[in-house]
């Protein structure tokens, strides 16, 4: 079970919203920011915390709604902090609807949909030289640091453009995935598709680029979405070559 609050801040702060959530495992402080919409269905807010390294990640996503019965505004949250995701709801009481008051209680929602985990946040940059990346991939859980090398051992269209290694206390290179070049069917922009060695186990993500990143050396890390479009052989990607 979970519960928390969280409040509406003033029209000029960072984050529309602050708040805690808790559970028996865990006390989080979590900020809500508008993030721009693709469609109507698009969420309104990223929810955002900080993780143990002191680096802000992307812990979920929020929607504005209207109760269908109620007719009452509340925000539903969908977040995952390294632990599964699970759906939250913050309403008024009605007492703070008659004070206009911008606090709200966080409950728990009740769903037997299944979900996709929003929790991870990163980022990738194009090195001015050596064909290279180096990024970041995190969530509440673990925080990487990584360099994508390009592949010296293609021979395949299929075989992975990039190792992808982390370095050892002492500064070894490991390798821990592989990632390709793609380019999107529906919009034609590229991307980059990573499979990772994470210790929460292999995880697939893309590296994109929004209108403001677009033409530059810079890239978001986004949850993985199965859209079909993904290299053919993506899923053996820790092997040498594929």
């Amino acid at each position: 079970m979970f519960a928390g609050t969280l409040t509406r801040n003033v029209e000029t702060a960072a984050a529309q919203y602050t708040g805690m959530i808790h559970s028996t495992r865990f006390d989080i402080a979590i900020q809500l920011e508008a993030r721009a919409k693709m469609s109507e269905r698009s969420p309104d807010f990223d929810v955002t915390a900080v993780n143990k390294s002191g680096r802000k990640v992307r812990i979920g996503t929020a929607w504005n709604e209207t109760g269908n019965t109620s007719g009452n505004p509340y925000i539903s949250m969908q977040i995952d902090v390294g632990l599964g995701p699970f759906r939250v709801n913050a309403v008024q009481t009605k007492e703070a609807r008659a004070a206009q008051s911008g606090e709200f209680e966080i409950i728990p929602l009740v769903s037997n949909g299944l979900m996709k985990s929003g929790s991870i946040s990163g980022e990738l940059t194009a090195m001015d030289a050596d064909n290279a990346f180096t990024g970041y991939i995190a969530n509440m859980m673990f925080d990487l640091e990584f360099m994508l090398i390009e592949n010296s051992y293609k021979t395949e269209e299929t075989h992975p453009d990039y190792r992808i290694e982390v370095s050892s206390p002492r500064g070894t290179p490991i390798r821990v995935g592989s990632a390709w070049m793609a380019k999107s069917s529906r919009t034609g922009n590229d991307y980059l598709s990573l499979l990772i060695n994470t210790p929460d186990g292999d995880l697939r993500v893309n590296a994109v680029q929004n209108e403001e990143q677009r033409g530059g050396q810079t890239f978001s890390i986004i949850p993985f979405i199965d859209s079909g479009e993904q290299p053919q052989d993506a899923g053996t990607g820790l092997s040498l070559v594929a």
